[in-house]
């Protein structure tokens, strides 16, 4: 359908009531900000049968909320001093960016292949067929779980 690709399917349902009446699930409500005895506005699309719904904002500013010399930009309104304001960078202050943390996958980036470690496991167990799992592990440098996943494989 034309004009519904920015839509996504939450997968979420909630019966209708016998006064109309139906339940806004609490994740959908905190995800678009809305509490309890705000408005809301509903737009219907009749062709597909879409009914949607958004926070109402009403018509003011959208910094400000005044409703003197408003114009709208990108789905809001916004008054003639936010937009002077925002030109001349008044009141704009720079976001610091975040420190970006090695992803944990790269920090065990250096461990064995599991097919490597059943073959030194092998090798290990022929040497040593009296070892307890702990000294195996201690010797391959990983866990005793890890221990009983690789004797699986063998």
């Amino acid at each position: 359908m034309e004009g519904e690709d920015h839509l996504k399917n939450t997968g979420m349902t909630r019966p209708l009531d016998t006064l109309g009446r139906i339940v806004i699930p609490k994740e959908l409500r905190t995800s678009m900000g809305i509490q309890a005895g705000e408005s809301l506005e509903f737009y219907l699309d009749v062709e597909t049968g879409l009914l949607s719904m958004r926070k109402y904002i009403g018509v003011c500013c959208h910094l400000c909320y005044s409703v003197q010399d408003l114009s709208y930009f990108r789905d809001s309104f916004l008054c003639k001093k936010c937009i002077n304001d925002l030109k001349g960078n008044i009141g704009v202050s720079q976001i610091p960016v975040p420190v970006v943390k090695e992803p944990y996958k790269e920090k065990r980036a250096h461990r064995s292949p599991s097919q490597h470690l059943v073959e030194k496991l092998r090798r290990l167990m022929r040497e040593h067929p009296a070892a307890k799992q702990g000294e195996y592990a201690e010797w391959l440098g990983v866990s005793q779980g890890r221990i009983s996943q690789l004797k699986k494989l063998l």
